[in-house]
């Protein structure tokens, strides 16, 4: 299990507006609805996760992600924020993101790499991709432009943002937002951005507090819990191959780079199986796509890597109890 700041889910909350009961979703993932919004305080990634998707039964979420990035404030931050407003420019601020994420997020990873036309700003997000990580990841990407025009002196607008999953019913707040192409289906979730945007200075750019902050940062990473990115990067795997059946660990490890024999015995180390990872894997995403009520049952058993309906039924009930349909039915009524 990942976590994430629970400023996330206060700032999704906000933005979901009148159409929400903001208390009762607060309360849902045992957040008090009267505390501090403190970047400190964690909440599991799952759980995140539902709460979009139960914001999602309640209204329309197709702009709700850009209206949370553009909610998002660098002050909320902390040190963190402090260090992106202090760097000397646009891209040493998005590299302390790339090094510090960790402080906000388990789930998320982030790389700045260069392209053909600039340098793309990626977003890395393990796991089955439900709707709720969708959402993340949307309002994740706006999230990242809307920091970037409280630092910069000019309008940023980037190149191109890019998102792996299909685009939603209207793209006219993202394209509004981000201020050029928005290519939903792509092969990342990333931002591309100039050359001559990432050098722009920051307006409270100053090297010698870039520095302070920065060894309070490494100081703070130091101290925070490693997660095993192995883990993630295999389930993301086996997400992505389950398609075409159950995937076979020699099969996975190739893919990583690794011998059968080397990944088994990394995986040992961290205390866990690949089997345990594919039956976890194949249950988040069953999950996920029966809340999306976008695919069939039937579509969701092949989607899961099952040959037939009736084996996915009887896993689905061994893992949570009831079967798909009634699963189903029971997260459409609330």
């Amino acid at each position: 299990m990942g976590y994430v700041t629970s400023l996330f889910a206060r700032k999704v909350v906000a933005a979901a507006g009148t159409a929400v009961d903001p208390d009762a979703l607060l309360r849902s993932v045992d957040l008090d609805p009267g505390g501090p919004w403190d970047p400190k305080v964690m909440l599991p990634d799952t759980a995140y996760y539902d709460l979009l998707e139960c914001i999602a039964v309640q209204t329309d979420v197709t702009d709700l992600p850009v209206r949370v990035g553009a909610s998002m404030r660098l002050d909320e931050y902390g040190a963190l924020g402090l260090a992106f407003k202090a760097a000397p420019t646009l891209r040493a601020s998005y590299a302390r993101i790339e090094r510090y994420a960790r402080l906000w997020t388990s789930v998320v990873e982030y790389e700045l790499r260069e392209a053909e036309r600039g340098t793309l700003f990626i977003l890395h997000r393990a796991g089955p991709r439900r709707l709720g990580l969708r959402l993340s990841n949307e309002a994740t990407l706006a999230s990242a432009i809307s920091i970037a025009r409280q630092v910069s002196p000019v309008p940023v607008r980037p190149l191109e943002v890019l998102v792996r999953h299909a685009a939603p019913p209207s793209t006219a707040a993202h394209l509004a937002w981000f201020g050029c192409p928005v290519r939903f289906g792509a092969d990342l979730d990333a931002i591309l951005f100039s050359h001559e945007t990432l050098a722009q200075p920051n307006i409270l750019g100053d090297v010698g507090i870039s520095r302070y902050l920065g060894s309070h940062l490494d100081l703070e990473l130091s101290e925070a819990p490693q997660a095993p990115p192995l883990v993630s990067r295999t389930r993301d795997a086996i997400a992505q191959a389950l398609s075409e059946g159950t995937p076979k660990m020699a099969e996975i490890a190739r893919d990583m780079g690794l011998s059968a024999r080397s990944f088994h015995r990394r995986l040992s180390e961290l205390g866990v199986s690949f089997q345990t990872l594919t039956e976890e894997t194949r249950r988040d995403l069953a999950e996920g796509l029966l809340r999306d009520n976008e695919h069939s049952l039937a579509e969701i058993a092949f989607l899961t890597g099952f040959a037939e309906q009736s084996s996915f039924t009887r896993a689905f009930k061994r893992w949570v109890g009831v079967t798909p349909a009634s699963y189903r039915k029971d997260k459409a009524i609330r």
